[in-house]
């Protein structure tokens, strides 16, 4: 990166210049182009409202757990502990991929079948960062948490929804 001071050509990833310490810290920050660049990386998952969480105990029964995916019209359900920290998460697609043959599936445990420790948000973590976490994980729904414990869940239609209110005329 060279110096805006200076023209100094320095390494990347320097704090300063190395000839006149000029400060290149500002330069790696992002500079939005438009409203919904700007919205992803000022807005926190706070704005997106996330839904309040479906949860199911760690020793429920898949019957237990799709019966509440239908009955609240939810994709996933948050599995908790009895603490009621989150251990894992139930999604359609774990039933898809992993359920879906299984004889008697009703009576099976949620925890042989959840993907444990899931990777979560915060309410104050930047919209940006959820949808990245999102992109590279490949999913469609994250649960938000407090400490340990589930706070909501936001999916990839909440990005979407927010983002078109943020610019309706795109």
């Amino acid at each position: 990166m060279r110096c805006p001071a200076c023209d100094h050509p320095n390494p990347p990833g320097v704090d300063e210049c190395q000839r006149c310490q000029t400060p290149l810290t500002q330069l790696d920050i992002p500079t939005p182009h438009g409203p919904i660049e700007t919205s992803l990386m000022t807005d926190t998952v706070a704005t997106l409202h996330p839904r309040p969480p479906v949860t199911v105990p760690l020793d429920a029964e898949l019957g237990q757990a799709i019966r509440q995916m239908i009955d609240q019209r939810v994709g996933a359900v948050l599995v908790t502990n009895p603490e009621g920290e989150l251990v894992g998460i139930l999604t359609e697609r774990d039933f898809l991929t992993k359920v879906v043959g299984q004889q008697d599936y009703e009576r099976l445990p949620v925890a042989r079948f959840m993907t444990p420790a899931p990777v979560t948000v915060t309410a104050s973590d930047l919209v940006a960062f959820a949808l990245s976490k999102m992109d590279v994980g490949g999913y469609r729904h994250l649960p938000v948490v407090a400490g340990r414990k589930p706070i909501g869940v936001i999916s990839i239609r909440d990005v979407l929804r927010h983002l078109t209110l943020v610019c309706p005329e795109s």
